[in-house]
């Protein structure tokens, strides 16, 4: 077959499929996550996606390995949430109390917040940060609080916490 072209026109060449079949490196937006294959025009694997390591050429072998990798990753994934629901079980039977400064109304001249309970978590054993607590805003009376708890995007828990006023010495 002959291809006619005019002057200065480039013939691009493709796969019957119409692009390159690649595994992501990288999360790459709008394209896919690491470890998927998908398939891109040649220009954007060649000048984009290889050069700056985000994609490889996909082959049989690193189809194979990439698989071995998400299973033991799943694995992986799997004790490890079997261990944050021991931990979620275990702080949900643990109450925390917390003494602050307050007013004879029971107004604390503070506040309780996030940072707080999580350092009193962290004192008591528990692997739980600031960012896992889920506060709607400090807290500002005595009294006890459910205290909502994320460990995970799929393992939530919940803390009992107790303010009460600190003991003053007369």
């Amino acid at each position: 077959m002959v291809v006619k072209r005019k002057r200065g026109q480039r013939i691009r060449s493709k796969d019957r499929n119409g692009g390159v079949e690649l595994l992501l490196a990288e999360d790459v937006d709008k394209l896919g996550d690491q470890g998927q294959i998908v398939r891109v025009k040649p220009g954007y694997a060649r000048n984009y996606l290889v050069p700056m390591g985000l994609a490889t050429i996909a082959t049989e072998a690193n189809k194979q390995m990439v698989e071995s990798h998400r299973k033991r990753q799943d694995e992986l994934m799997v004790a490890r949430r079997k261990q944050t629901k021991a931990i979620a079980d275990k702080i949900k039977d643990y109450s925390v109390t917390l003494e602050a400064n307050a007013t004879e109304e029971g107004q604390l001249y503070g506040s309780i917040v996030a940072a707080d309970i999580a350092k009193s978590l962290q004192t008591a054993g528990f692997p739980v940060e600031a960012s896992h607590i889920r506060m709607d805003g400090p807290i500002k009376g005595l009294g006890m609080y459910t205290i909502p708890i994320e460990l995970d995007k799929q393992i939530n828990t919940e803390v009992k916490v107790w303010v009460v006023p600190t003991a003053s010495i007369k």
